[in-house]
């Protein structure tokens, strides 16, 4: 059985043991963040401090990008998109990582304490009943003031979340 995880999509690009993972894994995309990696791809603005990991990291993403615009995976990505809060038939990223990605499309349950992504993130969370995987610590912050009924992990407690023994 594989551990499921709400993450945006640039952080599969920014963090590489996300793509190695111990055990199978399924992650739930948001399809806005879909979405922003166009937008980290064609900014000028960096995304690393370093200037050799922002290269890598922008490498990552148009290799990122150039799968999910493989035909079959823009097919399924396509079939998301249909209606709102469909989800995508899973995409395989070798043995142990699929991609299923959602059509959110509520973004004012949480307006007042989190922008537009982070509310589809807690919510699609909240859906399919998957813990929130990021690196931004004001986000877990403010889901955690907010009483938003989620689980959430830092990025650096991958593994630990992959732990079987971790209660969802």
């Amino acid at each position: 059985m594989s551990r499921r995880f709400v993450i945006e999509a640039v952080m599969v690009a920014i963090y590489g043991e996300l793509m190695v993972p111990s055990a199978p894994v399924e992650y739930i995309v948001p399809y806005t963040t879909v979405m922003e990696l166009y937008e980290f791809h064609h900014s000028p603005e960096t995304l690393m401090i370093n200037s050799e990991d922002d290269l890598h990291v922008k490498n990552k993403i148009s290799e990122l990008i150039a799968y999910l615009e493989e035909p079959l995976n823009r097919k399924k990505l396509e079939r998301a998109l249909n209606v709102p809060w469909s989800k995508s038939p899973s995409i395989l990223f070798g043995d142990n990582i699929s991609w299923t990605v959602v059509n959110a499309v509520d973004t004012e349950q949480y307006g007042e304490f989190l922008d537009p992504i982070e509310t589809e993130i807690v919510l699609t969370a909240q859906r399919e009943n998957a813990p929130v995987l990021t690196d931004q610590l004001e986000l877990i912050r403010r889901i955690i003031e907010c009483e938003v009924p989620v689980q959430v992990f830092d990025i650096g407690d991958f593994e630990f979340a992959m732990d079987d023994s971790v209660i969802l």
